[in-house]
């Protein structure tokens, strides 16, 4: 019975102790991984009477704007925590006093519910004032706390009617704390005004704008902003290209940004291992009043100049960023050619153009602004792209065409001489 005792008494014994060691070991574990701080977001509407102008295909600018926030409310990522302010949405009267501290949260920033917000959103209609300042103060106490990034993005119709209060100034301010917290600006309407006052706020935190006219831009360009935030941070390094290949920087795989001036050519460089697939992209913006017509071209040329693929892209009217991208999967080879049997890298020569215009009266110094991506991983094992094959040119397509044509010609004679002999047969 003693026995018995003893030894249920140490198997207790040691069960605590097992037990008290598990306990303190998983709290150290999870010390060891900390979960990675959610981002936050808040989207900042402008519910002010403008809104009901109907101008955005064929709706107002109210209905496209709940629209575009239905789609980014199903699109979410899980890790973000997304909020939902107004500026203008309660108060109808004149009263400018009132009126200019008319803001609220509409949705607080946290885990979404996406019924819960979209049934809030349903429920707002083109009130009163524009108080973009007070509305960016508000979102930014909103978003305190936390160790994650943290974003604002403002979609608005006009500029702040409630100053003296200037919400570049309240941007600043913002940018003042250190806390990180960028502001991304959308302008309903392509006026030189408002795009001015929403740029400065924009740039005065390290954010962006844009100018939407069409529904599917504005729900387009949300999701990407509220995705950007989701993504790691990258901080692209500042490089300068050259005037010609040989006296290109030489560029790893990441993020780079440039000024290239009006009537400028930029060369980069990047070294390409056989099976491997160079990607490169590249965005100009246009930072300042310019013509309508542009363009930009992005060349991958060989270091003696023949071309190897080319992307490229044009348009008209309002633009503030214009991309285009190309690919070029390098083939692989048996055997090394550099005599220890590793293969050798090709270096393939990046030329950047752009053909943005502007008038006489517009600074053609600093360059506009350049972000280029490169990224080189590995090829396909199947290079269906007629990159990989050295068409960039066209020459191998060029002679199919006229080996096709010489056939299609010696048999259009032959048939021709046949038909003309048995005609005089007969």
């Amino acid at each position: 019975m003693i026995t018995r005792k003893r030894l249920t008494t140490g198997v207790g014994i040691t069960l605590a102790t097992l037990a008290a060691g598990l306990g303190t070991a998983i709290p150290a574990a999870a010390d060891e991984a900390p979960a990675t701080p959610s981002p936050k977001v808040e989207l900042v509407l402008d519910v002010s009477g403008s809104m009901r102008t109907r101008d955005i295909d064929g709706q107002s600018r109210m209905a496209a704007a709940k629209q575009a926030f239905n789609d980014v409310l199903d699109a979410v990522p899980e890790q973000v925590r997304l909020g939902i302010r107004t500026l203008g949405a309660d108060y109808p009267g004149d009263d400018r006093k009132v009126g200019c501290k008319d803001t609220r949260q509409l949705y607080p920033v946290g885990p979404l519910d996406r019924t819960e917000a979209k049934t809030a959103v349903a429920t707002l209609a083109p009130t009163g004032f524009t108080p973009i300042g007070p509305a960016l103060l508000g979102a930014a106490d909103d978003l305190e706390g936390g160790d994650g990034s943290r974003r604002i993005v403002l979609i608005t119709d006009g500029e702040d009617t409630c100053g003296p209060l200037d919400p570049c100034e309240v941007a600043r301010e913002i940018a003042a704390r250190g806390t990180h917290l960028v502001v991304d600006t959308l302008g309903l309407v392509p006026n030189a005004k408002i795009r001015q006052q929403l740029t400065c706020i924009a740039e005065a935190t390290g954010g962006t704008y844009t100018a939407v006219q069409h529904k599917d831009e504005l729900s387009d360009r949300v999701k990407q902003l509220v995705d950007r935030a989701a993504e790691p941070a990258v901080t692209p390094v500042a490089i300068e290209g050259a005037g010609s290949c040989s006296a290109a920087p030489k560029l790893e795989p990441g993020l780079y940004t440039d000024r290239e001036k009006i009537g400028e050519h930029r060369w980069y460089r990047v070294d390409v291992l056989p099976g491997q697939e160079l990607r490169a992209s590249a965005s100009v913006a246009a930072d300042r009043a310019v013509d309508d017509d542009y363009g930009v071209l992005l060349r991958a040329v060989t270091v003696h100049g023949r071309e190897i693929v080319r992307g490229s892209e044009a348009g008209t009217g309002r633009t503030d960023v214009i991309s285009s991208g190309l690919r070029y999967p390098k083939p692989e080879v048996e055997d090394g050619d550099d005599g220890d049997g590793k293969p050798a890298a090709e270096t393939v020569c990046l030329q950047l153009a752009h053909s943005f215009s502007a008038p006489a009266s517009v600074k053609k110094s600093p360059g506009l602004p350049v972000e280029l991506t490169v990224d080189v991983v590995d090829g396909p094992d199947d290079a269906a792209d007629v990159a990989a094959f050295g068409l960039g040119r066209g020459w191998w397509l060029l002679g199919v065409l006229v080996l096709t044509g010489l056939v299609a010609g010696l048999l259009t004679g032959w048939i021709s001489r046949w038909r003309v002999a048995v005609w005089r047969t007969n």
